[in-house]
């Protein structure tokens, strides 16, 4: 009797040893699953950050169209509304551009037909038995009016802070970039007006950001390509002509 309780206390404390055992293999190869989870995904991160995106981008192009609405209709994630903003935008461009048809000529002209129909079905209700549509009150909420300045007074004081930046002298790169940003400009300011120039700007925010996000890794293959055709070109021209100008003729020789 002795010896069966003997056997049977041993057998427990087998049983227990082995459980202990099994539970520490299975933390040590959870951990061990886990370790090469984190060295996959920091594989990724660094093989990920390895590969070139168009002027150093980080985040996802949703992201660096600001996100939200406008993203969304930049990349036509809701077509209908994205259809239907680039349709009125080409309405207006039509009427003003091709038809001629002035601002404040357009205002009085749908004034007066939305005044006249809202008088008339006024007047007419009772012979009509259907009462005249009700007018909304419309006002423009103050929170709205200073977000907007505010956003607008943000962006001039970057543009500014920039320019002041690059007439400083500090990076010629920037300062001939700028230069030939604006030249570009003026060229084509010269051949479109305002908005003709304005809504090309928008037909080209509706189509560039989606044949992008579509074709993102040929096309930053080849703006990689491009990128270090720039900087050898630019490389050239800094060291024949950028360098002379910024030392000038008289630096190497001595004065009496």
């Amino acid at each position: 009797m002795a010896e069966h309780t003997v056997e049977h206390e041993k057998h427990e404390s087998e049983s227990l040893i082995d459980k202990i055992t099994e539970k520490l293999h299975d933390a040590d190869s959870s951990s061990s699953d886990s370790d090469g989870d984190n060295d996959i995904k920091s594989a990724a991160s660094t093989v990920k950050s390895k590969i070139y995106r168009l002027f150093g981008r980080e985040k996802p192009l949703h992201k660096v169209l600001g996100g939200g609405k406008p993203a969304d209709i930049f990349l036509w994630r809701d077509k209908k509304v994205s259809a239907g903003v680039l349709g009125v935008a080409t309405v207006i461009w039509v009427l003003f551009e091709l038809l001629e048809y002035h601002l404040l000529t357009l205002v009085c002209h749908i004034l007066i037909l939305g005044l006249a129909i809202v008088f008339l079905w006024s007047n007419a209700a009772s012979f009509i038995k259907k009462s005249p549509p009700r007018i909304p009150e419309v006002v423009i909420p103050e929170d709205i009016v200073w977000d907007v300045a505010s956003a607008f007074r943000s962006e001039i004081n970057f543009s500014l802070a920039i320019l002041r930046d690059v007439a400083s002298g500090k990076d010629v790169k920037s300062f001939l970039a700028v230069i030939a940003g604006l030249w570009v400009l003026s060229i084509l300011g010269s051949c479109l007006n305002f908005l003709t120039l304005f809504y090309v700007g928008f037909l080209l925010l509706h189509s560039v950001p989606l044949l992008y996000e579509k074709y993102e890794d040929q096309v930053d293959a080849f703006a990689e390509k491009a990128e270090a055709e720039l900087k050898k070109q630019y490389a050239v021209f800094s060291s024949q002509v950028l360098s002379k100008i910024l030392r000038g003729p008289l630096k190497d020789k001595k004065f009496l």
